[in-house]
């Protein structure tokens, strides 16, 4: 498989498309370090004071933005996981309204948001290192629709490439 070639729609949601484009030419697992590296820098840079801003009332705050970005980075490997582990059980979807306000951001320490944050992307890092060539074209079904190991890996991370401009552009961070 070429972990370099985008994966194809019939890989992943139509709901993805917008991450899996997001997400620079090269291979997917030294663009996933990559983007790692900038990730940990970008939001190891936001003061803790900003922690508390949405850009518009009933958005998001920053704190959310993270808890949401961590919390789905968790179910998008939870996924690959079990797919590239040849498990093709069917997998729910999540409601990220649902997680979101129960996440505790509000009240934990913003070391401990970030320090969360970062261990998942190691985590991330490491199962797909895990991943051989016959792993990264197992496919499951998650919230109904059939998605391959190598397209997860775009959505993981297109989608954490996405909240990040997201924060720059509306949040001015």
């Amino acid at each position: 498989m070429d972990l370099s070639a985008r994966p194809d729609r019939g890989e992943y949601a139509d709901f993805y498309a917008g991450y899996v484009d997001a997400v620079p030419e090269g291979d997917i697992r030294e663009t996933l370090a990559a983007a790692s590296r900038e990730m940990e820098a970008f939001y190891a840079a936001i003061p803790e004071s900003k922690g508390g801003f949405a850009y518009a009332p009933g958005k998001w705050t920053v704190r959310e933005v993270l808890g949401h970005v961590a919390d789905s980075e968790r179910v998008f490997t939870y996924r690959a996981l079990r797919f590239g582990r040849g498990d093709r059980t069917p997998l729910p979807g999540f409601d990220q309204e649902i997680l979101v306000p129960h996440s505790n951001v509000a009240v934990r320490p913003w070391s401990e948001l970030l320090d969360d944050l970062f261990t998942i992307r190691r985590c991330t890092l490491n199962l797909f290192r895990s991943f051989r060539e016959e792993d990264w074209e197992r496919r499951g079904e998650a919230s109904g629709v059939e998605v391959s190991v190598r397209a997860l890996a775009f959505v993981v991370t297109g989608h954490e490439l996405h909240h990040r401009r997201v924060l720059r552009e509306r949040y001015g961070l």
